[in-house]
């Protein structure tokens, strides 16, 4: 109760300034108005320096009022964040942080995550396809298995295979389909050290998503790999070449005296 009535003070007290200001502008309009008569008429009756030392002093206090105007809105505003805008902020704060722990509690991978980090990587990969089944959209389970595939297990068929029915599974986003290509891609290419079916696996994103920052990532990609096939291939031309020199040079070399 006592919060309403300070805003009901401060509301009238904000008011009563305002209406001051106001009807201190006025008044100088006024009288500025009459001024500017008082001179085209030649100001008969001399009434012009003492209309001005009035205006002057209205002046001054419109500036008054239009600070006590200031001080008082800002004390109604300060009051109000404080008592209103504040704890309504805190109460939202605080609900975020307890609703985001209790859905990290129920997160539909904890088990998965739990297993893996006691080592049980069978365990954790079923664990996993539950979290999928249960959440059809979701990519990070799939990407999770095929990882633990690759880096746990050592078994990088499995991961590619992991990958290709994730892909198969279902119609994606273009997101997280571009996404799948590229790890697909780099599966073949960084630990397979099949670099064909890498590029191959490129072109597609090129042709699947044409416009798009995938299509360009993977025509970056493709413009690296062939500058590197071609370096390599100098490289061999030229240990080709040297390797030639040295048969040549060993053959005509002279010899011993019987």
């Amino acid at each position: 109760m006592m919060k309403w009535l300070l805003y009901l003070v401060l509301a009238v007290l904000v008011g009563g300034s305002w209406m001051l200001y106001s009807n201190t502008g006025k008044e100088m309009k006024i009288k500025q108005e009459l001024v500017e008569k008082l001179e085209e008429a030649g100001d008969p009756d001399e009434k012009v320096p003492k209309l001005e030392g009035e205006i002057q002093a209205l002046e001054g206090q419109k500036t008054f009022n239009g600070i006590l105007l200031a001080f008082l809105s800002a004390g109604l505003v300060g009051i109000f964040f404080v008592f209103q805008v504040l704890p309504s902020l805190a109460h939202r704060a605080t609900h975020a942080v307890y609703d985001s722990a209790e859905m990290m509690e129920h997160d539909v991978m904890h088990d998965a995550r739990s297993l893996l980090a006691q080592g049980d990587y069978q365990g954790a990969i079923e664990a996993f396809k539950q979290a999928a089944a249960a959440d059809p959209t979701n990519r990070l389970p799939w990407v999770e298995i095929a990882k633990i595939y690759k880096d746990n297990i050592g078994d990088s068929a499995a991961a590619i295979q992991t990958i290709r029915h994730a892909l198969e599974s279902q119609a994606w986003e273009v997101n997280d389909a571009a996404y799948f290509l590229f790890r697909l891609a780099e599966l073949y290419d960084e630990v397979e050290g099949d670099r064909a079916s890498a590029t191959a696996i490129m072109h597609q994103v090129v042709e699947q998503f044409p416009g798009t920052r995938h299509s360009a990532n993977a025509s970056h990609k493709l413009h690296e790999w062939e500058q590197q096939a071609t370096a390599q291939a100098a490289n061999a031309e030229e240990e080709e070449y040297l390797a030639r020199m040295r048969a040549s040079q060993g053959g005509s070399g002279p010899r011993n005296p019987s």
